[in-house]
C-alpha cells in the first residue's frame, strides 16, 4: 500500500460544520467533537475534478482542515475558498502560516515508529487517517493559539513598562479589551480544540485508543495544553494586579476630592464667621 500523506492547516477559530453539511446534502447533525469528512462525489463537486478513493478532506469545528492525499496546491486553494463562503472572516493569505505535513508508512515492522514527519505501522487500519488527522488538526490549532498568547503577553509587557515609568493608571476600556482577549484565548483552547477529549472510536477500539494516545504523547498535546493553561492563569494574575492598582488610584483620587471639598467647606465657614464672606 502506498504512503498516505496529510497536510493540516489552522485557518480560523471556528467552522460551522452543519452549514457545510447542509450545503453538501449530508443528512447528519455534527457535534463539536466530530470532524466533517468529505470524499467521493461530494469532494469531486467541491474541487470540480475527480478524486480517488484514498483522497479526502477532514474539517474540524475548531478551525482546522486536514487534506489526506492531496498534494496539489490548486486543490487546496479551491477547497479553502469553498470554506470561505461559509466563514468569510477566514484569511487565506498566507494559508500555510499554521501548517504541518505528515505521512503514514506501511512496512513490516515489529512495533509502531513515530517521528516528526511520519509514522510507520505494520498494517493499515481503517481508523489511522481520522486519528492522525485529529492529532495534526489539534497540533496546528494549538500553534495558532500559542502565537496569539504571545501577542497578549506583548500587550501586557507594554502595560508593565508604563507601570515601571510611573504611569500607574490603566483605563477601564484597556483592561476590558485585554480581559476579553484572555477570555477568548482560554475559550478557544478549552472549548474549540478540546485537547483532552478523545474521538468516539477510541472508546470502542483498544488498538485505536493506544494509537491515538501514542500520537498525542509524541506531539505533546497534553503538555502544550497544560503550559498554555498555566500561562493563561499567569495572565489573569497580572491583569488582576493592574486592576487592583487602577482601582486603588481611583479610590485615592476620590478620597482626595472629598478631603479638598471638606477643606473648602471649612475655609468658607471660617471666612463667614470672621465676617470676610457675608452669610446668607
Amino acid at each position: 500500500m502506498k504512503d498516505i500523506t496529510f497536510k493540516a492547516m489552522a485557518i480560523t477559530n471556528e467552522i460551522d460544520l452543519n452549514k457545510i453539511a447542509i450545503h453538501c446534502g449530508i443528512p447528519k447533525k455534527y457535534t463539536w467533537e466530530q470532524p466533517l469528512i468529505l470524499r467521493g462525489d461530494i469532494l469531486n463537486s467541491i474541487l470540480q475534478k475527480d478524486t480517488n478513493a484514498l483522497q479526502q478532506v477532514m474539517v474540524f469545528s475548531f478551525g482546522s482542515v486536514v487534506f489526506v492525499n492531496h498534494t496539489h496546491l490548486d486543490e487546496i486553494t479551491v477547497f479553502l475558498k469553498f470554506i470561505q463562503t461559509f466563514e468569510p472572516d477566514i484569511d487565506l493569505q498566507p494559508p500555510d502560516k499554521y501548517m504541518d505535513d505528515y505521512s503514514l508508512h506501511i512496512e513490516e515492522i515489529e512495533s509502531m515508529e513515530l517521528t516528526d514527519k511520519y509514522v510507520v505501522v505494520s498494517e493499515f487500519e481503517f481508523f489511522y487517517p481520522e486519528l492522525i488527522s485529529t492529532v495534526l488538526a489539534k497540533s496546528v490549532a494549538l500553534e495558532k493559539i500559542e502565537e496569539h498568547l504571545g501577542e497578549i503577553h506583548d500587550g501586557l509587557e507594554m502595560m508593565i513598562e508604563r507601570l515601571e515609568k510611573g504611569k500607574l493608571r490603566v483605563g477601564n476600556k484597556e483592561l476590558a479589551r485585554t480581559t476579553a482577549k484572555i477570555v477568548r484565548h482560554e475559550y478557544n483552547t478549552l472549548a474549540y480544540i478540546m485537547i483532552l477529549d478523545k474521538p468516539d472510536l477510541t472508546w470502542s477500539n483498544s488498538t485505536a485508543s493506544e494509537f491515538y494516545d501514542g500520537m498525542m504523547g509524541f506531539f505533546e498535546l497534553n503538555d502544550r495544553y497544560k503550559i498554555l493553561k498555566s500561562k493563561t492563569d499567569i495572565l489573569y494574575h497580572i491583569l488582576e494586579g493592574f486592576s487592583n492598582i487602577s482601582h486603588s488610584i481611583r479610590g485615592l483620587f476620590v478620597e482626595w476630592i472629598v478631603v479638598i471639598l471638606i477643606v473648602i467647606e471649612v475655609v468658607l465657614t471660617i471666612l463667614q464667621i470672621i465676617g470676610w464672606i457675608p452669610s446668607h
